[in-house]
This record gives structure tokens, C-alpha cells and sequence, in this order.
């Protein structure tokens, strides 16, 4: 892995005791502090003993080091590639980061390298000046707990204005777009974000009532013929699903627990696998899928 906190802990935590070192700010509480902040919590009870016994010789017995310079530690080659691969693309603008150093750098991979399946390709503007705006003034929101006036274009072209606190932004990977969702009273409002024509900071006098987002859950029952490798690709296809994986005979039985806000798009990726999945439950789900068959069985898909 070319970046992993996990691995890079232990380097970190010794390069800033040895920082705090020659600065002259050893005592045993400070470098108790460092370790306990960057490091794990059994830590304090490895990471000093070995370095007081000398056991790594970069300290002495009594934690001075003989150490001139303070550590530093330069990105490699391959983590600079990356990055570079990652500034490429589009969504990095919606958050404002600007990785800076990498102009004659190669990337490591391009969006021409690869390509997604089943994904709409009708995704969110994220070049849009607005668009940025928007999405920009909707985070802000959320981490200040801010309430905002959105102003947006329903589904059949109506007007519609909103004044909310959002709780958190959504992305969907098959759809490609971000959502917003706020609590309301006795459900969840979720909003495309391409269809905000205008996000403002509402600063109203009257505060607007907050409601925690409770999300309304059910539950999808599989099964899966394992033919042309259709449990691993299932399993991997609702990986960020809570679910769980029965053996019977010669078939698996899938229960996939969501938010009924994703109905829509998992109707489409359950129909994606074909005749080697089948939808026992919940009822609900059963008539959605036959609805989707017989719209598509209208519109001459089938």
C-alpha cells in the first residue's frame, strides 16, 4: 500500500520525540504525550522503554540523542505519482485542496487507464463554477452546523425552495453525484446536488428546528446461483452493504440490510446479474423489480 497511517505510525511518533528532543523538550510527561497522541495505546509501554535501553541507537539511556538534525521525511517517488494521479481528478476542486510540488511529475495512472462498469454517464458538473460553489457552501454548513436556503428545480420543472441544516453529503458511485441529506420531522430529505440553482447561508432570525437523521432501513433476501461467478461478484458489488451469506444445497442466501433513499439504484443492480439472482424479500422489493421489468418490457428492452 502506497499510503497507510497503520504502517507510517511508529516513523512518525519517533521522528517527533526526536524533534522534541533536540528542542530541549524531553521530559517524560512530554514524550509520554507524543506517544500516546500518534502512536496506539499500548505504545507507551514499548516505544519509550526501547528507545531508553538504546535498543534502536538513535538515544541515549539518559533520552538525550546524538542527533544533529531534526528528521524529515520526503514523499517517495511513488506517493508523488499518486498524488499526482489523485489531483487528476474532478472532485479534488469541489473540496478547494491544491497539492502543490508535482508539476513534472508522471501520474501513476490517468482516467484514461481504467474504466467503470454499470455507471450512469450522466454524472454531477464538477467543472461548474456554481456546482463548486454550491457543493463548497454545503460542507461549510455541515462541519459549523449552519442553516442554509437552497433554492432547486423539482423533477417536473417546479420551483421548489428549501431552509434546512444538511447533515451530511452523500456520493453515489453508480449514479456518479453527490446528495445532500437533511433531517426533517418524520422522514429524510435527500437533494441532488445538480439540481440546487442556488445555496445560501440562511441567517434567519427565527432558527430552524433540527431533527437527527434517522434513516429508514429494510431488508433484501437473495438467492444466488452461483453460476458465472455470481456470489464473489455479488458480494463485491454490495461490499458497503451490511449483509450476511448463507450456504444452502446449491444456492446462497443473501440478506442485504439499506436505506430505503438507495431502492432505486439497487433495483438496478440486482437486475444487472440476471436470471442468477433471485429477489425472495421483502414484498415491497418484489414489485419494484417486476415494475422495472414491465417498463422496460414496454419500452421494448427485453
Amino acid at each position: 500500500m502506497i499510503f497507510n497511517e497503520i504502517y507510517s505510525a511508529y516513523y512518525n511518533t519517533v521522528a517527533k520525540i526526536i524533534t522534541a528532543v533536540i528542542d530541549s523538550k524531553s521530559d517524560e510527561r512530554e514524550l509520554e504525550r507524543i506517544v500516546t497522541e500518534n502512536a496506539f495505546g499500548e505504545s507507551v509501554l514499548s516505544l519509550l522503554p526501547s528507545l531508553k535501553s538504546e535498543r534502536w541507537q538513535i538515544f541515549c539511556n539518559d533520552m538525550t540523542t546524538p542527533l544533529k538534525h531534526k528528521p524529515s521525511m520526503p514523499l517517495s517517488l511513488v506517493q508523488k505519482r499518486w498524488l499526482k494521479a489523485v489531483s487528476l481528478d474532478p472532485r479534488m476542486k469541489l473540496f478547494g485542496v491544491e497539492i502543490k510540488g508535482l508539476e513534472d511529475v508522471e501520474p501513476l495512472f490517468t482516467p484514461e487507464d481504467y474504466f467503470v462498469y454499470d455507471k450512469y454517464g450522466d454524472g454531477d458538473p464538477y467543472d461548474d463554477e456554481k456546482y463548486i460553489e454550491h457543493f463548497r457552501t454545503l460542507l461549510y454548513a455541515i462541519r459549523e452546523k449552519q442553516n442554509v436556503h437552497i433554492e432547486m428545480t423539482g423533477q417536473r420543472g417546479k420551483y421548489i425552495y428549501i431552509r434546512c441544516q444538511p447533515q451530511k453529503l452523500e456520493y453515489s458511485e453508480k449514479d456518479d453525484k453527490f446528495r445532500i441529506v437533511t433531517g426533517e420531522k418524520n422522514h429524510i430529505t435527500t437533494i441532488n446536488l445538480s439540481r440546487i440553482t442556488k445555496c445560501t447561508l440562511y441567517n434567519g432570525d427565527a432558527p430552524l428546528a433540527h431533527y437527527p437523521c434517522r434513516p429508514a432501513f429494510d431488508t433484501l433476501i437473495l438467492r444466488v446461483t452461483d453460476e458465472r461467478n455470481t456470489l464473489e461478484r455479488s458480494l463485491m458489488h454490495f461490499a458497503h452493504f451490511e449483509k450476511r451469506a448463507e450456504r444452502e444445497a446449491d444456492h446462497y442466501i443473501l440478506h442485504i440490510k439499506y436505506q430505503k433513499d438507495d431502492e432505486s439504484e439497487l433495483v438496478i443492480r440486482v437486475l444487472s446479474f440476471g436470471p442468477t439472482v433471485e429477489v425472495l424479500g421483502s414484498e415491497r422489493f418484489k414489485k419494484l423489480i417486476i415494475n422495472k421489468l414491465k417498463s422496460q418490457k414496454s419500452c421494448k428492452l427485453l
